[in-house]
């Protein structure tokens, strides 16, 4: 799905070692496999099924995804700030399409 849009909510800034919380969503319409179209033939699984969220290179979170999550899946995690970097993510789709976005961090 090519129009498949993330959206990410990182503070600027953030004292050493603060823990922050961040927020995401994917624009997805995450198709189950299990409906049909108007002429009765399924219409194929597609859906995100895999996140992923480092820190400067390293796992902060991650999770897999079945068919039952709904469109546009949302995510809300915490994390620990021990440094100035990047955040980034990583969503993976069905048919091997990765959707990825970063998001900076000053830490004081």
């Amino acid at each position: 799905m090519s129009n498949a849009k993330p959206r990410i909510k990182v503070p600027k800034t953030a004292s050493k070692d603060e823990v922050i919380t961040i927020k995401t969503l994917i624009s997805h319409e995450m198709e189950s496999g299990q409906r049909k179209d108007k002429d009765g033939n399924t219409i194929p699984r597609k859906i995100i099924n895999r996140f992923t969220c480092t820190f400067n290179g390293q796992e902060v979170f991650s999770c897999d995804l079945d068919p039952a999550i709904a469109a546009n899946p949302y995510f809300e995690f915490s994390a620990k700030v021990p440094e100035s970097g990047t955040f980034t993510f990583e969503w993976v789709d069905d048919d091997g399409s990765v959707y990825s976005d970063k998001a900076e961090i000053e830490v004081s």
